[in-house]
């Protein structure tokens, strides 16, 4: 059983791991920024022990992808990003809005997408076509006009027939690191992008924050986690179920329990063990169960609360009374309520998007969603009439700060019997 102690400890561990390859993740990004293309091919050959002549995936490679993969699988994909098209569009901000905030002054918000955006799907111990689909949709949603996407050498044609899914149409087979500084800095393949999205190691996500200068990110997105906030009304094989699903993914997830039953986290450890026995990534999650355990909680107010100085990237709640549970938390990636809601429909089908922060960072950073593609511009219009109505708090307070031409700009235009131009609004 954990202590607040351990909680504490384990939140610090999950961002501290970041600094220890700073240095390698630095050395990588000055190879591309200097090499190029070229530093991709080499990088390639020593990371992934795959000689490229190319890193872009041409149309043919694209199509041929198709012949890989099962017929029932592509359907499924399918029918997961129609799911996942759906959700995104319930969260598209209107365009342009504007509101006559009082007479005279009218006041709104244009909200446009980024031009070109850069998306990065892990490769490595698994396929993760899903993880495609969540990275590229929102974008196109929101409307960017370039989306291209990286992953590791060889492309899993599984992630390929999801990229041709989803739209995209630039993709380049490059893993790491450097693919994230492929796509911040640019190469005489791929061109820079605006942002970068997509969760990876710890040396992608190192990347991603070392070249925010350059582009900006989604945020810190690492080995996955789960909590789940149970009480003695759960299911004990329900819950290991949701564990073992997260530690499956790496030997770095991990996974807390909080529960206000002892007996029930006993029970819940017997069904790990007999569930995992015979998994086929047992030994992936044997050595994420070194880093998960349990936290005993008074009443379910201590367990949001423990919850909460987790900020997991995933949150199982499974109680008797949930509504009351979920409206007391303020730090989850995302939320996954009762017992017939399995973290793994939000990984696929149900169309919430997947792609999360981990390690903490979901105290300030929302998971990925349409508002991660679009910027916004304030907008304002104002009548003469509403000018002089806000005309001498501008004229104080800018002579109070010593700008006396700001102060001017409005006089000017007061001082003058008639305007020189017609106002928009009158």
């Amino acid at each position: 059983m954990w202590s607040a102690v351990d909680v504490e400890t384990w939140v610090s561990r999950r961002t501290s791991r970041l600094d220890e390859v700073h240095g390698p993740v630095q050395e990588i990004i000055g190879k591309v920024k200097s090499g190029g293309d070229a530093a991709l091919i080499e990088l390639s050959e020593k990371f992934d022990k795959v000689h490229l002549d190319s890193v872009a995936v041409d149309e043919d490679a694209r199509e041929a992808a198709y012949d890989q993969v099962d017929a029932k699988v592509t359907e499924c994909l399918v029918e997961a990003e129609a799911r996942i098209s759906r959700f995104h569009e319930l969260q598209l901000p209107r365009g342009l809005w504007l509101s006559e905030v009082e007479p005279g002054i009218t006041l709104g918000v244009k909200t446009t997408p980024l031009s070109r955006v850069g998306a990065y799907v892990p490769g490595g111990r698994a396929a993760y076509p899903s993880t495609a689909l969540m990275c590229t949709i929102p974008a196109r949603i929101a409307g960017v006009p370039e989306i291209c996407c990286c992953s590791p050498p060889p492309i899993q044609p599984l992630t390929l027939v999801a990229l041709d899914i989803a739209g995209v149409e630039e993709i380049y087979q490059c893993g790491g690191a450097q693919a994230i500084a492929a796509m911040a800095l640019g190469t005489e393949s791929i061109e820079p992008v605006e942002k970068i999205v997509g969760p990876g190691n710890v040396y992608v996500t190192a990347a991603k924050m070392l070249l925010r200068e350059y582009a900006e990110i989604d945020f810190p997105a690492g080995p996955s986690e789960i909590a789940v906030i149970a009480d003695e009304n759960a299911v004990p094989s329900y819950v290991a179920a949701d564990i073992l699903a997260q530690a499956e993914h790496d030997p770095h997830a991990a996974c807390v329990l909080i529960t206000t039953s002892a007996a029930f986290a006993d029970e819940v450890g017997a069904e790990i063990k007999k569930q995992a026995e015979n998994a086929p990534r047992k030994e992936i999650m044997a050595q994420a169960l070194k880093n998960s355990g349990y936290i005993l909680a008074g009443d379910l107010d201590e367990a949001v609360a423990i919850s909460n100085a987790v900020a997991p990237e995933h949150l199982s709640i499974q109680v008797a009374d949930p509504l009351p549970v979920l409206g007391g938390i303020r730090n989850a990636g995302s939320i996954f309520v009762g017992p017939y809601t399995p973290v793994a429909c939000g990984d696929y089908a149900s169309g919430t998007n997947h792609v999360l922060p981990t390690a903490g960072y979901a105290r300030q950073y929302s998971g990925l969603n349409v508002h991660h593609f679009c910027k916004t511009s304030s907008v304002q219009m104002l009548s003469r009439e509403g000018l002089e109505s806000i005309g001498d708090i501008i004229e104080t307070l800018a002579t109070a700060e010593g700008l006396a031409a700001h102060a001017q700009s409005v006089d000017v235009r007061l001082r003058s019997a008639k305007p020189d131009c017609k106002a928009p609004l009158t």
